[in-house]
């Protein structure tokens, strides 16, 4: 597969995210007359060279895996990169597709490979100062660290420095527990999805999630009262 297929299953994807209409507009054309199309039945029709299946899990899942790479590198052009890299093994991986878990474990997992590797392979280059704090969330297109009308300036600043902190101690915390706090917060992954893609029980996942999320409270704890803002 050259990035010419990719390309017609990400029109748009450094732009504007395509309507929330698009990807039920495409399951029709790849069904027929289906009210419903599986991740699953799609992929299962990649595995055969049915490209319109491809472009149509590609439009679905853009702004979750931009978004899910952005919390993880903290560079927008770097995620952008990152999430097409998935989509290309996705379907470079088409073939040997068996449908023996969820479509999307069998995504986030790749995902997560890419980016953990990602990770290692950049640790030591010099951070670029690419986070800006009128910066559109990558999920969302909202922008959380602009002014906020109902707050004044003091509250202004302190949500800021919150939000640089928990950006902060969450890409501090160790790895495993740190992709698993962006799919649970971020992405609203349930256990069970999450324990798939890290290839845990639902109990181990849980208890790696209480202590990420133990940790964060004491780092952040300054921070507990009187302050907006999500973890």
């Amino acid at each position: 597969m050259d990035r010419g297929l990719l390309g017609r299953g990400l029109p748009n994807f450094s732009g504007a995210p395509p309507s929330s209409s698009a990807p039920v507009a495409m399951a029709s054309s790849i069904v027929g007359t289906d009210a419903a199309v599986s991740d699953v039945d799609a992929m299962l029709r990649v595995k055969t060279g049915d490209e319109s299946a491809f472009a149509y899990l590609v439009q679905k899942y853009r702004r979750p895996m931009v978004g899910f790479m952005y919390r993880m590198c903290h560079n927008p052009s770097t995620a952008e990169e990152l999430a097409q890299e998935v989509f290309l093994r996705v379907y470079r991986s088409r073939t040997s597709y068996e449908p023996s878990a969820k479509f999307t474990t069998w995504l986030y997992r790749i995902a997560t490979n890419l980016a953990v590797n990602h990770a290692r392979d950049t640790r030591h280059e010099r951070p670029e100062n690419t986070m800006r704090l009128d910066e559109p969330d990558r999920e969302t297109g909202a922008t959380p660290d602009l002014a906020d009308e109902s707050l004044n300036a003091e509250e202004q600043i302190l949500k800021r420095e919150r939000l640089a902190a928990i950006r902060s101690k969450v890409n501090a915390l160790p790895e495993r527990q740190r992709v698993a706090v962006i799919m649970h917060k971020y992405q609203q992954m349930d256990y069970r999805q999450i324990a798939g893609v890290l290839k845990l029980s639902e109990s181990a996942t849980k208890s790696l999630l209480f202590r990420a999320y133990e940790t964060l409270r004491e780092q952040l704890k300054e921070f507990a009262s009187g302050s907006r803002g999500k973890l």
